[in-house]
């Protein structure tokens, strides 16, 4: 790009002013509005990465620059423009005439800075945070080189959101044998280490580490070995500020020790909060200094620059650095400790452990290096999943799960993490009798080990609702749902990311069990939940507002429906993009409402050019093409455009039948429309034939008193009767009205 020199006719690259992980940053001259800009050019994704993941990470840029773009704040980097130029991504943005914190400390030569200017920046920072996470914006890669000063003073924060694509490209991660990204491990929250959901109170974790460097000299966790700072972050008390500098202000020290609380809960609510502290604190003078805050539980010790080692860790060398490789542990391992993952026993919990020393097999300590190998798998088969490859993934999963389980044991952390993704790839490749088994034993593993509150154990529960729901015991999906609820909301709270999510499928499920109004009230209130938490463009929001939109559908409200689907599907193409498949689908729900509507010259112009777009981005064989493609069929009817609407129904069940199998759902449902369309046009002989051959597919694969099999009897008992055979008629009508009679005795 730089030999060009010109970007789109319209940004030309002066000269290089900074250089990392994720690519380049020009100052450049916006020749259409005469000013300097700053133009961060991304490096660009290698030839070893398959084409979809690479559209996938060009989707993920356009929607994190629209983010960054979307922020209008004095503390955040303005971003005026960003696209595609030779298969480079690129960034506009203001040019900033200052220094960010990184380079003022080189500057200092490695000092801290005046504590005067620490407590402006510390102050300014905040009410950047406050404003960003007000928008649901999380950081999420907060960092001295983030973080700009201004000549006049003024403090921006920088890289919002397009920071967190290095880690999905590549290009700065580097995996410990727990699969830590170490990118830059100084500023990571315990939580980010744990692998879990963040949110905004990570954000202030890392901030409170990069307060904490400014104002010693020091990260808090000041060791050379990357592993080792990670254990720090997880399981050491940092020292106060003030243990290093005395003359920093108590209301400082101590903010900084309440932002690196090791929980989330522990911190500061928010940024606001945090800001009106820091605020208080500079107009009220200086305070005695602070003592070090004992651990609740724990007596005082003294200060100490050594990390103190969780239990898991004995016998482990403290893994890589940056450059070096992986050493072989300096003395006997500790069999009784597990290696990766927090794993450690709890008040009345059962572990592995318990076992007595002469009946416990011995089992080989898996080596770093082999422990490392058997996470980059994991991980490489839950990009494969991301991809939509689900076949592939469960084959990677299942060959983990099982080298993990004879490594480290069924119930490690670890080994229950692999056979749960192992459940998550079965259902997703229509095997929900296989992962309900699978999930049910994950579940159990975890109750045992970590205790049936836990995240894990609960999202274990959830999954294992979803399959039910899969397998049409919706019942007893019901009863999973309303427990991990409950526990959810003990827990965790009622606004939690996690109990909303349990929220949605519950109310997704009580309209499966016919239960309307309930489920159209629940979805109506977990989409205002996650539109004050997430915010109203939040993909979860929007997937909880299309499931209101369908429930409003299935009460006969389809003027609602209608119009709920279609601010679900331009949210969507703003936040998404217009080719996102989440854009598609609503688009196709907004086509079902314009017919239900009777409005059927809109839906078939809608879906000629939903079927125009999925061909396009998905190709013309795709499952949601010919969704697309059976919907401008029975528009057509809809409009006795009938030789139209069979061409299409023949067409679009030979191509199902090819990709999908003869029985599968979607081929039986364009057999029929063929059948629908041979009896419009008067070919009832053909059109029994048919409808026969659905029948029997239906009560082959689904069982004789299905309702979809018994609709096709009576869809046979009719065509019956338009040939003038009443009396068979009467007879089929009859056993289905049995048949009937028989499913509602027996019940759900």
């Amino acid at each position: 790009m730089a030999d060009t020199r010109l970007i789109q006719g319209r940004y030309r690259l002066l000269d290089q002013i900074g250089r990392g992980g994720m690519g380049e940053v020009w100052r450049a001259h916006d020749e259409s509005l005469g000013r300097k800009v700053a133009v961060k050019c991304l490096k660009p994704v290698g030839p070893q990465h398959d084409p979809s993941f690479t559209g996938v990470l060009r989707e993920r840029f356009r929607r994190e620059a629209r983010v960054a773009a979307a922020l209008q704040h004095r503390g955040v980097t303005v971003v005026h423009d960003f696209g595609e130029h030779d298969g480079v991504l690129y960034l506009v943005m203001e040019l900033l005439d200052g220094r960010n914190l990184s380079q003022l400390l080189e500057d200092n030569k490695a000092d801290p800075l005046d504590v005067a200017d620490v407590v402006d920046i510390a102050e300014q920072v905040a009410w950047a945070l406050a404003y960003t996470h007000e928008q649901g914006i999380v950081h999420r890669d907060l960092k001295p080189a983030n973080i700009m000063r201004l000549a006049d003073g003024t403090v921006k924060i920088c890289d919002f959101g397009i920071a967190r694509l290095g880690h999905d490209i590549g290009f700065t991660s580097r995996l410990t044998g727990t699969g830590i990204a170490m990118g830059t491990p100084h500023y990571m929250s315990p939580e980010q280490i744990s692998g879990v959901e963040v949110d905004h109170r990570s954000d202030l974790y890392s901030l409170g580490c990069v307060l904490y460097e400014i104002a010693t000299g020091v990260p808090p966790f000041d060791l050379d070995d990357a592993w080792a700072v990670l254990v720090g972050h997880r399981d050491t008390q940092p020292e106060p500020p003030r243990a290093h500098r005395p003359e920093l202000p108590a209301f400082f020290d101590r903010a900084v020790l309440d932002l690196l609380a090791k929980t989330p809960e522990e911190r500061p609510a928010d940024a606001r909060e945090l800001a009106h502290r820091l605020t208080a604190g500079r107009s009220s003078g200086p305070v005695a200094v602070l003592a070090p805050r004992p651990q609740a539980g724990r007596p005082e010790q003294p200060p100490s620059r050594a990390p103190r080692l969780p239990s898991w860790t004995r016998g482990m060398t403290t893994g890589h650095k940056a450059s070096g490789t992986w050493a072989l542990p300096a003395t006997p391992p500790d069999h009784s400790a597990g290696l990766t993952g927090e794993w450690t026993t709890g008040a009345g919990l059962r572990a592995p452990a318990a076992v007595p020393a002469a009946r416990r097999p011995e089992r080989p300590t898996p080596t770093p290096e082999a422990l490392a190998v058997l996470t980059s798998r994991h991980n490489a088969g839950l990009s494969l999943g991301r991809l939509g490859r689900w076949n592939e993934a469960g084959e990677v999963h299942r060959a983990v799960a099982a080298e993990r389980e004879h490594a480290l044991g069924p119930d490690h952390p670890d080994t229950l993490a692999s056979h749960y993704e192992v459940g998550f790839t079965l259902s997703r490749t229509g095997r929900a009798a296989d992962a309900l088994r699978e999930f049910g034993r994950v579940a159990e593993g975890r109750e045992r080990t970590m205790g049936p509150d836990h995240p894990e154990t609960l999202a274990a529960r959830q999954e294992t609702a979803y399959v039910l729901g899969q397998l049409g015991r919706h019942f007893e999906a019901h009863q999973v749902y309303a427990a991990v609820l409950a526990s959810r909301e003990r827990t965790m709270g009622a606004d939690h990311p996690d109990t909303l999510r349990c929220r949605h499928n519950l109310a997704f499920n009580l309209s499966r069990l016919g239960r309307l109004e309930d489920s159209y009230r629940m979805a109506h209130d977990v989409a205002q939940a996650r539109a004050r938490v997430l915010g109203a463009t939040h993909p979860d929001t929007l997937v909880t507002r299309y499931e209101v939109a369908y429930a409003l559908g299935q009460l006969g409200r389809w003027t609602e429906a209608l119009q709920t689907y279609r601010e679900v599907a331009q949210a969507r193409a703003q936040a998404l993009g217009p080719d996102h498949p989440d854009t598609l689908a609503a688009r196709y729900e907004v086509g079902i409402s314009l017919g239900r509507l009777g409005r059927s010259v809109e839906a078939l112009e809608l879906y000629r050019a939903l079927v125009d777009d999925r061909t396009r981005a998905q190709g013309p064989s795709d499952p949601e093409t010919l969704r697309a493609r059976h919907g401008l069929g029975v528009n057509l009817g809809r409009l006795a455009r009938w030789e139209e609407a069979l061409a299409e129904a023949r067409d679009v069940c030979a191509i199902r039948e090819r990709v999908l199998g003869a029985d599968h759902p979607d081929t039986l449902v364009s057999r029929r429309e063929v059948a629908v369309g041979l009896g419009w046009l008067g070919r009832w002989s053909d059109a029994l034939t048919v409808y026969r051959q659905v029948a029997e597919a239906r009560e082959r694969v689904l069982g004789a008193d299905h309702p979809d099999a018994l609709a096709s009897r009576n869809d046979e008992a009719h065509c019956l009767e338009q040939l003038g055979r009443g009396a068979e008629a009467v007879e089929l009508y009859r056993r289905v009205a049995a048949l009937r009679q028989r499913r509602g005795a027996q019940g759900p």
